[in-house]
């Protein structure tokens, strides 16, 4: 299947970030926008409670699960924002790692964010996501 984006770099910037830069998708793509995936299990409850990896993995397993109702995968996401909540650069970097990971070679630009809370009881992860694909 063809894919709608095009992620860009640019040898002006630091090689350093694990992410393109930017993401185009053509005028014809269709954009899906997911709420924040939450590392919340089919009974409602949190996952991983106090595992930084342990909920970033059950969140990109959700997002994965939102991407396939929306007719994607994560090889269309064309950006996310992956929010954290911890002001230590080390439990940031467990979730990143984890979302990194399941990526792979699709590496869409993103940003990591430390906030002090999210909405669900023990939840310290979030990821929020959009998406294009070409509809055929």
């Amino acid at each position: 299947m063809a894919r709608a984006i095009t992620l860009i770099r640019s040898a002006a910037l630091s090689d350093v970030a694990e992410y393109a830069y930017a993401a185009t998708a053509p005028a014809e793509a269709r954009l899906i926008f997911l709420a924040g995936a939450c590392p919340l299990n089919d009974d409602g409850s949190t996952a991983a409670v106090g595992d930084y990896a342990g909920q970033a993995a059950k969140a990109v397993e959700n997002m994965r699960v939102a991407l396939a109702a929306a007719g994607a995968s994560l090889q269309d996401v064309i950006s996310t924002r992956v929010l954290v909540a911890s002001a230590r650069r080390q439990d940031l970097g467990a979730a990143w790692a984890v979302v990194r990971d399941a990526f792979g070679d699709h590496d869409v630009p993103s940003t990591l964010m430390g906030v002090t809370v999210l909405g669900y009881d023990d939840q310290l992860v979030e990821i929020e996501a959009v998406a294009a694909v070409l509809d055929q």
